[in-house]
């Protein structure tokens, strides 16, 4: 998978499309993301010691991985990944770049 916790991602499809947000949770079984302030839906929670007065929280649900493209900053829209295997001191390391502009993600 491309898209990593902590990305910026921007919503494709769906009824958050638009909306961009920061990825929280990536479930590589499912091919699932829960991305901050997006996708809400209410949920009825029964009182507990720790919530004493219960009701109806907003809690945010997963988005599959298809739905969602990477925000670049620069661009200021969504943008492909492609990867690029570096040489340093021996060491070979995979670094995530920018399809549209070529920098370093």
């Amino acid at each position: 998978m491309k898209i990593r916790k902590g990305d910026t991602v921007f919503i494709r499809t769906g009824k958050s499309k638009g909306q961009t947000g920061k990825v929280l949770f990536v479930d590589m079984k499912k091919d699932t993301v829960l991305v901050e302030g997006v996708n809400m839906m209410k949920r009825h929670q029964k009182p507990t010691q720790q919530s004493p007065k219960g009701g109806i929280i907003s809690i945010e649900a997963p988005v599959h991985i298809s739905n969602v493209a990477l925000f670049s900053n620069t661009l200021n829209g969504p943008t492909r990944l492609s990867s690029k295997v570096v040489e340093e001191g021996g060491k070979k390391t995979k670094m995530r770049i920018c399809r549209k502009t070529g920098e370093q993600i």
